[in-house]
């Protein structure tokens, strides 16, 4: 399983940023996908997740700002993001949920300069 996340960036308060992720070796269709994110010396937290039904849901911090959809034709994952705030600032990770174990993309960081 591969994956391969694109799309961050440095981007001033108030603007918008789309994280994509795309993932090959695994069944995409039929699993659950999500974003997390982190910061230094903090834990890696949810984001945003939808599962194979296209049902989503997102942590309070991002209700409102972020969406995430994916596309089980071409295999991706994104995540729009606006009205982005400094404390969005973090690596963002994409995960995949088949059976038995999760899978990490390799990061993106994510910079929100007020």
């Amino acid at each position: 399983v591969q994956l391969q996340a694109s799309g961050g960036g440095l981007v001033q308060a108030g603007g918008s940023l789309r994280l994509s992720c795309a993932a090959s070796g695994v069944m995409f269709s039929s699993i659950n996908v999500g974003w997390y994110r982190q910061t230094p010396g903090k834990q890696r937290e949810l984001v945003a997740r939808i599962n194979s039904a296209g049902t989503a849901d997102y942590a309070d911090s991002v209700k409102g700002r972020f969406t995430i959809s994916r596309d089980n034709a071409k295999n991706t994952m994104s995540l729009q993001m606006n009205r982005l705030k400094p404390e969005d600032t973090a690596v963002y990770y994409c995960i995949v949920n088949p059976p038995y174990r999760n899978y990490w993309g390799q990061g993106t960081q994510v910079t929100v300069s007020s």
